[in-house]
């Protein structure tokens, strides 16, 4: 079964929520005997990712340029026909907003199938052009496609409300249990100690909510003797990165940059608390990794995040800077916790599996 990934920024270690979730998930597929390509996006390869292959997976690198409007669009559609001309058996776009090549990729023959990882068109960063390009994307992709993948109860009510598409595939992201580290040479580098800050994890972008959380923390007595971490970075340079980098140095919170592997382990590892203040979610990995470290969490009451289903006490009012202080007060008070959450709906070799039968039913019933 010979299977062409588009959507994606690309992997490996490459930034975004998309992004981990196709490096995690395409190995196993290729492990179960797949014939797996992955589309990335040449503006995102670097001497340090330069590879042909990641652990089986096959990467093939086509032209987009590093312009926000223009990008994704443009590695869509020349993407699709790299498809049509490998003779693809299964075109599986993720996103809405590259599911505008939905259509195309059904008049060219190929099966689709689109992993809708949420309503982009809700995120504060879009300007109403690109709004409608998400939305006509997430029409489209409900219309057009063989068969459609979504990460959350919330997506599949979307497309049930909207588009009357009930056959939609709810097949959640995934997390892979970690084994705790016991390296801080990096926690040393930041110049932070260990049960002694909080992280939250994400790009430099509106909806993350990293303003507020910079802001609120900042108030706080604690923040002498806790720090702040942010694990992140912007993937384009806009005036709201640039303002929360400024917000950032001048309140003493610490940039530890987009990081993977080792570093985040320790940064996970040591962590008093994750703080996650998002107006906008599909299912968050982030979220996902902090619950598998067994850390204390506190979230924003979105859709998304109310879907993990923790206690009332991890969750404040999406927004509210008032909730979010006195929520972080509370758990900052109190000693470093470790919780076990259950996270058997989040296994990565059963998402595999899932997937694989998606794949084998879109061909079956072609």
């Amino acid at each position: 079964m010979k299977i062409v990934v588009i959507g994606t920024r690309g992997i490996p270690n490459i930034q975004g929520g998309v992004e981990t979730h196709c490096e995690q998930l395409y190995p196993l597929l290729v492990a179960m005997g797949c014939d797996v390509t992955i589309v990335r996006r040449t503006c995102y390869v670097t001497p340090e990712n330069k590879m042909e292959s990641y652990k089986g997976v096959k990467l093939k690198d086509i032209y987009a340029p590093r312009i926000k409007s223009l990008e994704a669009i443009t590695h869509s559609f020349l993407s699709l026909f790299y498809a049509w001309r490998q003779k693809a058996d299964i075109l599986h776009i993720h996103g809405i907003g590259n599911s505008l090549m939905a259509p195309l990729g059904r008049l060219l023959g190929l099966k689709v199938i689109m992993t809708h990882h949420g309503p982009d068109y809700d995120r504060q960063k879009w300007g109403k052009f690109a709004k409608l390009a998400l939305k006509t994307g997430e029409f489209m992709g409900a219309k057009y496609a063989s068969s459609i993948i979504v990460i959350s109860e919330v997506i599949n009510n979307i497309l049930k409300v909207k588009y009357n598409r009930k056959d939609s595939y709810l097949i959640f992201n995934g997390v892979n249990m970690p084994v705790k580290t016991n390296h801080t040479d990096f926690l040393n580098s930041l110049g932070i100690e260990k049960n002694k800050y909080i992280i939250t994890v994400g790009r430099f972008v509106e909806e993350k909510g990293f303003d507020i959380l910079i802001e609120v923390f900042s108030k706080l007595s604690f923040s002498k003797e806790i720090k702040l971490v942010i694990a992140g970075d912007a993937l384009h340079e806009t005036e709201y990165s640039k303002k929360l980098i400024n917000m950032a140095h001048e309140h003493g919170a610490i940039l530890a940059g987009f990081v993977t592997g080792d570093k985040l382990n320790q940064l996970y590892t040591n962590a008093k608390l994750f703080v996650l203040p998002s107006f906008h979610e599909g299912l968050p990995i982030c979220l996902l990794e902090a619950m598998s470290y067994h850390l204390d969490i506190l979230v924003s009451d979105i859709p998304a995040n109310l879907a993990v289903n923790l206690p009332e006490e991890n969750y404040f009012k999406t927004g509210d800077k008032q909730s979010l202080e006195e929520n972080l007060s509370r758990k900052l008070s109190s000693e470093k916790k470790t919780i076990n959450y259950t996270l058997n709906l989040y296994n990565w070799d059963k998402i595999a599996n899932q997937t694989l039968t998606v794949y084998q039913n879109t061909l079956k019933n072609a």
